[in-house]
């Protein structure tokens, strides 16, 4: 059951808005779970908007890996904080919150382009990085590349 949001004088009613957060931030905080066990992780990413993915990369192995492997479902969320509104109790924010499926990318070409997105979105000279850190091939044997195609979006602001 999908819950809709309370209040809706707040949602981002836009598509091209949460585009704009997805866009901006570069880090997303996710939530997985394996049986009844709950765990969250913050990484950074890469928006591939054509894909309606995001692209990130961690080690080959570890506990995402081994919670994805068992369910690869993830909730996650985007923020952009403009601060809290002393004397207001209010904050000043956009968020946007997502469903997906988690993948562990394979396919060698797929890893490139997901390096080429993540750095096009986190880095602001990337083409050095490249040259510097994925000289060959083998560069992308050393990571685990991981790729959320996101089946729901919704977005919500304060201020």
């Amino acid at each position: 059951m999908k819950y809709h949001m309370r209040r809706t004088e707040r949602e981002m009613a836009d598509p091209e808005q949460i585009q704009d957060v997805l866009r901006g931030r570069k880090y997303v905080s996710l939530a997985l779970c394996r049986e009844n066990e709950p765990y969250i992780v913050t990484m950074n990413y890469g928006y591939d908007e054509a894909q309606r993915a995001l692209y990130m990369h961690c080690a080959q192995e570890g506990l995402k890996l081994e919670f994805i492997a068992q369910n690869p479902t993830v909730c996650g969320t985007a923020i952009e904080d403009r601060g809290y509104l002393h004397g207001e109790c209010s904050h000043a924010f956009q968020s946007v919150v997502f469903w997906g499926e988690m993948h562990v990318v394979e396919e060698l070409e797929e890893k490139k382009h997901a390096m080429q997105v993540m750095l096009d979105h986190l880095e602001d000279d990337p083409d050095r990085v490249r040259a510097e850190q994925l000289k060959t091939d083998k560069a992308y044997e050393r990571v685990a590349i991981l790729r959320l195609d996101m089946h729901e979006i919704s977005g919500k602001e304060g201020r």
